[in-house]
């Protein structure tokens, strides 16, 4: 079994896609660190997909320095989630591949124990960096917040597109550092990326559900769904 060096993977609906530019920059630029290019590949591919139909591709470059897409039917779309906290155990942050591995296996573990959704990674001092498969955004009073850029964290896709519907909604946009215990008493935490756009956190750990009653999340949605362009 070849081990995966990098990977990317975005929702294609109806032969739309949401970021696709950036999904393309974020694979490509980890490919050609690896001295594998990858445009030419990816932009063949692409116009491969089928233009009806909820799909889930993923791109992938192997240790072979083999690259491969798996053109795989798309889950069924997430709503609200309960999220579970583990230590960040990756050991290639920046790069969305190398740990996918480990990261499935502790989902999976707080699945079990948790009932959760998605985990939550905070680093040794407790900071919350993003989830398994997710970017992390909250909501402090009207300020959009996510994590300082500075952090161990993956490039997101769909927080970037968030932040720029941020902008041009007249939003304040502030990177902040938080422990998972201050995002619990946050306004409104999400776990978002390019599935599934954007999950609030209604439960952590084994807690009761909180109901979100005031949750904005619905109309950001909407706003994130709207950017999908034809391949």
């Amino acid at each position: 079994m070849t081990s995966l060096q990098v990977a990317d993977s975005f929702l294609v609906a109806g032969g739309k896609v949401r970021g696709l530019e950036l999904h393309r920059e974020r694979f490509t630029t980890s490919c050609t660190a690896l001295g594998v290019e990858a445009g030419a590949f990816f932009d063949d591919q692409v116009g491969r997909f089928p233009g009806f139909g909820r799909w889930f591709p993923r791109f992938e470059l192997a240790s072979t320095g083999d690259l491969a897409v798996q053109l795989r039917p798309a889950p069924p779309q997430g709503d609200r989630i309960r999220a579970s906290v583990r230590r960040d155990p990756r050991t290639n942050p920046r790069v969305k591949g190398p740990d996918l591995e480990v990261l499935a296996e502790l989902r999976a573990e707080a699945a079990s124990t948790d009932r959760a959704d998605e985990v939550l990674l905070v680093d040794e001092d407790g900071i919350a960096l993003e989830g398994a498969y997710s970017a992390l955004v909250w909501w402090e009073g009207d300020t959009l917040c996510v994590p300082p850029s500075t952090l161990p964290i993956l490039p997101s896709v769909t927080a970037h597109l968030l932040r720029n519907l941020a902008v041009e909604r007249g939003t304040e946009v502030s990177e902040r550092p938080r422990t998972a215990a201050e995002l619990a008493d946050a306004d409104e935490v999400w776990l978002v990326n390019a599935l599934h756009g954007i999950r609030p956190v209604h439960a952590w750990h084994s807690d009761p559900i909180d109901p979100l009653p005031l949750s904005v999340a619905a109309s950001w949605q909407r706003s994130l769904l709207d950017l999908a362009k034809p391949i």
